[in-house]
């Protein structure tokens, strides 16, 4: 047979499959309790993706395959062993870290979110970082209390 329809592994295709790291915010991993879970849930998917792909038994789509889970499992377990638990606020009186915040804004729209971890955020579910402009001018502060937002003003209207 012609060595040109052999397979052959080249260092090109093996560098095409080492996918660089998820970056890894610098902000401490603060993580609700559903966060954690959220987190080591997605361990055991990334694991099992990864173990799944390892059973193709071509050596270069394996890799290929392989590439995105093996990224994410990284990634994941690393947040995990750097998480943070903090529990549910133990009171209304100010936005913390796991409030469920009621705002509203100057064009009348009133929008409600939870401060939630980086990896747990997701605005269209209902929750934002801790880390977002929105959160950190919230944090701290009291039903009735106002933050501006560029040219927008925040009034807090409830906290749960």
């Amino acid at each position: 047979m012609a060595v040109a329809f052999t397979k052959e592994e080249s260092a090109e295709t093996a560098a095409e499959t080492l996918l660089p790291d998820r970056a890894i915010s610098p902000h401490p991993n603060l993580v609700t309790e559903a966060g954690l879970k959220a987190l080591e849930l997605q361990v055991q998917e990334a694991r099992l993706a990864y173990e799944a792909a390892g059973a193709i038994e071509d050596v270069n789509e394996k890799r290929r395959q392989q590439a995105n889970p093996l990224r994410d499992l990284r990634y994941f377990v690393e947040r995990v062993r750097t998480a943070q638990l903090v529990p549910n606020p133990a009171s209304t009186e100010t936005v913390a870290f796991g409030s469920t915040v009621t705002f509203s804004r100057d064009d009348g729209r009133v929008q409600t979110y939870r401060i939630v971890g980086e990896d747990e955020a997701d605005p269209k579910a209902g929750s934002i970082s801790y880390v977002s402009p929105v959160a950190r001018l919230l944090m701290g502060k009291a039903v009735g209390d106002v933050v501006a937002v560029g040219d927008q003003e925040l009034e807090v209207v409830a906290i749960s």
